[in-house]
């Protein structure tokens, strides 16, 4: 597949270098007609927020935008942290002994439902990324957008979070047989750790910068959400493993790792989604489109 930009420019911005992964291309250096030099990255324009300074670091002591209903962004971020929320109090250590099962199902299958929530909306982001200074909004409400990296992260992350839909909802039944119960309540949620795993191994590429490896960029935010989104992937893989009932045995591989990796996943994902209310203001101080000089009266 050839790199394609996945982004327009307006008359008069020049394009001075271009990065990219495999077919995608991640990162543009832009020349705007005031002569000033802004980066544009795949990350930013899927959630448009358009381009930024060059070589700009994140805001020292950048606050979360707390209330902003009127952002797509800021949605994603509260229904990632709600379904996140229950998916941790669902694991709290020593829940199972005061609480039932059924309530403990019917905690993670709501939690569920957020995320699904908040995988659609992200998804909606990357299929309706407009160009440079154009108004950004809801004008379709599905499309393959094979070019984009970051639509390929939505979309495996989004079909992660359906089959989290399936295994806590089938988690809510009794009376399987340990054949049935890995097959309708584990693996779904197998195949959903999978794709968490995939999509944040995709959202990792997409803001890597070619030419400077793997580097410790803990001060810049989107390398945060990413990578705090990667281990909060693995967490939840090693639960799901764990969750595995033996047949011999009708018990699962580990309890207490399919528990505690849940847990630890899920706070992991509540601060990523945090953070993506930082990054949503941090965005908010970058100016789209260079001002136009004042009219002389």
């Amino acid at each position: 597949m050839r790199a394609t930009s996945t982004w327009q420019l307006p008359n008069g911005w020049v394009r001075i270098s271009s990065e990219r992964w495999g077919p995608f291309v991640i990162r543009e250096l832009v020349r705007r007609p005031d002569g000033q030099i802004v980066e544009l990255t795949a990350r930013r324009h899927r959630k448009g927020y358009g381009p930024a300074p060059a070589n700009t670091a994140s805001p020292v002591g950048a606050r979360a935008v707390v209330w902003a209903p009127h952002e797509i962004g800021w949605w994603v971020g509260a229904l990632f942290i709600i379904g996140s929320a229950c998916f941790a109090v669902g694991s709290v250590p020593g829940l199972s002994s005061v609480a039932s099962a059924k309530l403990i199902s019917s905690v993670y299958f709501i939690g569920s439902l957020f995320f699904t929530g908040a995988g659609y909306l992200q998804f909606l982001q990357a299929i309706n990324a407009r160009g440079i200074g154009e108004r950004h909004g809801i004008h379709r409400w599905f499309a393959t957008v094979p070019h984009g990296l970051g639509w390929w992260a939505a979309a495996v992350q989004l079909a992660g979070t359906v089959f989290f839909n399936v295994t806590t909802f089938e988690a809510l039944k009794t009376g399987f047989t340990v054949h049935q119960e890995n097959l309708r309540v584990w693996s779904p949620d197998f195949f959903g750790s999978i794709c968490f795993l995939v999509a944040s191994w995709f959202a990792i590429e997409e803001i890597r910068t070619p030419g400077r490896g793997r580097r410790w960029r803990w001060s810049e935010i989107p390398w945060r959400i990413v990578w705090v989104n990667m281990i909060g992937s693995i967490f939840f893989m090693a639960s799901a493993i764990a969750a595995f009932v033996r047949p011999a045995t009708d018990e699962l591989l580990s309890a207490s790792i399919a528990n505690t990796g849940t847990f630890l996943g899920a706070l992991c994902f509540a601060w990523g989604a945090w953070l993506l209310l930082v990054e949503l203001g941090i965005a908010t101080h970058y100016e789209p489109t260079p001002r136009q000089p004042a009219q002389r009266p």
